[in-house]
C-alpha cells in the first residue's frame, strides 16, 4: 500500500537537505517539482481536489516507491493544515526538523533581508518582534516573512499535528547530526540505507548576520524558556541548545 509523508518544517532548519536525503532513499519518492513547494494543504480549494489530483500533480515520476512525500515548510505556520492533510491523506507520516530557535530566527532574518522583504537591522527586527508581530503582505509571501520569534514556538505549532496524526509525528533536531537510520525505521523503510550525507545543505542566504548583543540574546532566551521547556518534556529529552 502506498503511504504518504509530509516534511512540515520548520523553516530555516535544514529541511531542504533533509528533503534531498529522503528523496535519495529507494523506497521514497519526493514531490516534483520541489520548488515552489506544493503547499496544497494551505488551501481548502487545493486540498479539496482530493488524493488523485494530489498524486497526479506531484508524483507522476513515482515508480513503485512505498512512500510518497513532500516538503512544504509553511504547513507548520497554519493550524488548519493538519486537518486538511488528514482528510486527504489519512494516516500520513509527519516529519519536522527543528533547531535552536534563536539561530533559526537569525537565519530567517537573513533570508528575508536577502530577498528584499526586510529592511531593518537584525537587532532592531528581533527587538521589535519581542513586542509583537509585524503586519505583512500576503500577496508577496504565503506566510509572514517577519515571524522570526513566533515561528520558533515549535510546540504550539506542533500540537495540531499531534492531534491529527497521533503516533505519526517524527521530530528531528538539526543539532543531532546527519544520521537518518532511526527516522527511516520510524517511517517503515529500509533503515540500512545510507544516503550521501556530504550533500548536506542548510539553506543560507548570501552574507552573514551581525553579532547580537548579549542582553538581547538573554531576552530572546527568556522569551523561549517556557515553550522550550514544554518541548523538551513532550520529546522526553533535553534540548541541544540553551533553555532560559
Amino acid at each position: 500500500m502506498t503511504r504518504h509523508l509530509l516534511v512540515i518544517g520548520a523553516q530555516r532548519c535544514g529541511t531542504t537537505w533533509l528533503r534531498d536525503l529522503l528523496d535519495a532513499h529507494p523506497d521514497i519518492a519526493m514531490a516534483r517539482p520541489a520548488r515552489p513547494e506544493p503547499k496544497v494543504f494551505l488551501s481548502d480549494e487545493l486540498a479539496g481536489r482530493g488524493l488523485a489530483s494530489y498524486r497526479a500533480s506531484f508524483f507522476a515520476h513515482a515508480s513503485g516507491e512505498s512512500l510518497l512525500g513532500e516538503k512544504s515548510t509553511s504547513y507548520l505556520d497554519d493550524a488548519a493544515a493538519p486537518a486538511r492533510a488528514a482528510a486527504v491523506l489519512g494516516a500520513a507520516e509527519i516529519v519536522v526538523q527543528l533547531r535552536d530557535p534563536v539561530a533559526r530566527a537569525i537565519s530567517n532574518w537573513r533570508f528575508s533581508a536577502a530577498r528584499g522583504l526586510e529592511e531593518r537591522p537584525l537587532a532592531q527586527a528581533l527587538a521589535e518582534n519581542l513586542r509583537g508581530p509585524r503586519e505583512w503582505d500576503p500577496t508577496r509571501t504565503s506566510v509572514s516573512p517577519y515571524a522570526y520569534l513566533e515561528r520558533g514556538h515549535y510546540l504550539d505549532h506542533l500540537e495540531p499535528w499531534y492531534a491529527n496524526f497521533p503516533d505519526r509525528v517524527h521530530v528531528r533536531l538539526l543539532e543531532d547530526g546527519a544520521g537518518l537510520a532511526d527516522l527511516y525505521a520510524a517511517l517503515g523503510v529500509d533503515s540500512s540505507f545510507r544516503p550521501d550525507a556530504t550533500r548536506r545543505r542548510v539553506n543560507a542566504s548570501s552574507g552573514s548576520a551581525p553579532e547580537l548583543d548579549q542582553t538581547l540574546v538573554r531576552r530572546l532566551r527568556a522569551h523561549y524558556r517556557d515553550i522550550d521547556t514544554r518541548l523538551a518534556r513532550r520529546l522526553g529529552r533535553p534540548l541541544p541548545w540553551p533553555v532560559g
